[in-house]
């Protein structure tokens, strides 16, 4: 469970606010309370406006405890998310974070696969640059159907499975030694797998030898039916898999009981609240 006492109600200052296509956005924030403590997987809650706007959950994708500062991507999908790609480096946010339980990144014996989709790469970004730093090995798949909101390069990592036509990768992974492929069914984003980034992630796990297998770990966010078919690939490889789960949310903070979803574990079913039971869990406790 998530330690409310962790979670900080901070005034905090756009550094940098970039606009990239299909109206997504990369903002940078001075938050030195919450880029402390932060884990991959956790979420600030943003107020984009003062009136009846409810605060809007966005997931962090780097985070640096020295500069004190958060990064986060977002698209712009109706008005919260409009007022908040409106703000301008300068101006101040007022944000609630980190919240919720992080993924589990201690084991650095294992190999952890980061599957990501649209919004959900973020999480993935954190995770592995995480993981880097503890001495473990990650390896990231990112979907997307719009163009992604990175620097893109042709990576020089060999991976078992790929093939040759995906050779694009994230710049910003590959400089910090992160094997990376990337997934689309968007025929104009050159370089990418054509279809899905579950697939995609598949062709690599069936690739891997039987010893290989038993070391990997998959973490996971994006939409539902994206972490559905990794929820699957999970099962079909015999992976212990985490996914974390996007879902709309009220108060943010556990209280409302607006986000909950139905798990069923080994002491029966129950209901978990997204915000702070999660939004990470065990992929086999969730009704697909």
């Amino acid at each position: 469970m998530h330690d409310d006492h962790n979670i900080h109600e901070v005034s905090a200052k756009i550094l940098i606010n970039v606009a990239h296509p299909a109206m997504q956005h990369v903002m940078r924030l001075h938050a030195p309370a919450i880029a402390k403590t932060a884990q991959p997987g956790q979420f600030v809650h943003i107020q984009v406006a003062k009136g009846p706007y409810l605060r809007r959950p966005i997931s962090l994708m780097l985070c640096d405890p020295i500069k004190g500062t958060i990064d986060i991507l977002f698209k712009v999908v109706g008005e919260g998310t409009r007022l908040l790609a409106a703000k301008k480096a300068g101006e101040a946010l007022q944000l609630c974070g980190p919240i919720g339980v992080a993924f589990s990144i201690t084991d650095t014996s294992r190999r952890y696969l980061c599957i990501g989709g649209g919004v959900g790469i973020p999480p993935m970004i954190f995770a592995a640059d995480r993981i880097v730093a503890a001495g473990a090995r990650p390896i990231v798949f990112a979907g997307s159907e719009v163009p992604f909101p990175f620097a893109l390069a042709s990576s020089n990592f060999l991976l078992p499975g790929i093939p040759a036509q995906a050779m694009m990768t994230i710049q910003s992974l590959e400089a910090r030694n992160i094997p990376c492929r990337l997934a689309s069914n968007n025929s104009e984003l050159f370089g990418c797998h054509a279809g899905y980034v579950a697939d995609l992630a598949a062709l690599w796990l069936a690739a891997l030898p039987p010893q290989a297998l038993q070391e990997v770990t998959i973490l996971s966010c994006g939409p539902f039916p994206m972490l559905q078919a990794v929820a699957a690939l999970g099962l079909r490889f015999d992976v212990p898999t985490f996914v974390s789960l996007e879902e709309y949310m009220a108060c943010g903070i556990g209280a409302c009981a607006g986000c909950v979803v139905e798990t069923h574990e080994h002491d029966g079913t129950h209901y978990r609240r997204v915000c702070v039971d999660g939004p990470v869990f065990d992929a086999t406790v969730l009704r697909w």
